[in-house]
């Protein structure tokens, strides 16, 4: 089953629903396709946030806002996966993980980033592949008076702090000396033990060495990395950069690169990428 529309958006996080949104402020048609069951992306997940206009302090607040507009906006959305996408000189293909295919004048791929798991850190050696949960998912309400244990020291290790300044948790947070410069924010907080290493080993009890060290929980703070589709054009580190896509496909959000991904400018970035595909369509 084929269905066709003129801006096909891959991804319903902030980006996506920008790009949704201007699109109808231009006259153009949009499908948003995503496969989690609400649109809004990592904003749920942002407990606060101090570089975004419009007043919205926290990501649900923001998240809400957002949904409203894109109600307004009325793009078609599909809850599906996508497994490749395909450009010719008239149109974009779009295929789902059913097979169905939706097809559009232009399509804006946001598909974001995902934590990286500790096996896929090279600083991290576990004896079993393992899944844990990042720390923007971790529930405040069950740490007090716990230790965790949390693997890398990203910035989400901030935000959570900051959303939960008396929180009696006590965190042990080994990380690579790399890592160091993202630390500043947190290394006056008591609650926070940071212990720079080479490498980690961590066992199929979730203990580390060096250090023996254990928590009550565990999650994994190492960093993100991208979430691409088959058929985009990918760097090195595996993000799609705006140059060297396709004409007709246009990357927006934290999928363009490492840097920059704040919830400010991937909204910026998916409206400016659908008047980009409007302007091309009128040339």
């Amino acid at each position: 089953m084929t269905s066709e529309t003129d801006l096909v958006i891959i991804g319903g996080g902030p980006a996506g629903c920008a790009a949704a949104v201007m699109a109808a402020s231009v006259g153009l048609t949009s499908t948003i396709i995503e496969p989690r069951a609400r649109l809004g992306g990592a904003l749920w997940r942002i407990a606060t946030i101090d570089n975004a206009l419009g007043g919205h302090r926290t990501g649900p607040d923001l998240a809400a806002a957002v949904l409203a507009d894109v109600e307004r906006a009325a793009p078609d959305i599909v809850h599906a996966a996508v497994t490749r996408i395909d450009a010719t000189d008239h149109s974009v293909s779009v295929t789902l993980a059913s097979g169905r295919q939706i097809k559009g004048k232009h399509a804006i791929v946001a598909t974001g980033v995902a934590p990286i798991q500790p096996h896929d850190a090279p600083w991290i050696m576990a004896t079993t592949p393992m899944r844990l949960s990042p720390l923007w998912d971790a529930d405040a309400a069950g740490a007090v008076g716990q230790t965790w244990l949390v693997l890398g020291a990203d910035r989400p290790l901030g935000t959570f702090l900051r959303a939960n300044p008396a929180l009696d948790v006590k965190l042990l947070v080994p990380h690579p000396p790399s890592d160091s410069y993202k630390t500043d924010e947190v290394a006056d907080d008591p609650r926070v033990t940071l212990i720079p290493v080479d490498a980690l080993m961590v066992d199929d009890d979730l203990v580390a060495q060096p250090g023996n060290l254990r928590g009550d929980q565990t999650f994994t703070n190492i960093g993100v990395a991208p979430v691409a589709i088959h058929g985009l054009v990918h760097d090195a580190d595996g993000y799609c950069p705006i140059e060297g896509q396709h004409p007709r496909v246009h990357i927006a959000g934290d999928l363009r690169s490492s840097r920059g991904q704040r919830v400010q400018t991937a909204m910026g970035s998916g409206a400016e990428a659908a008047l980009s595909a409007y302007y091309a369509g009128r040339s």
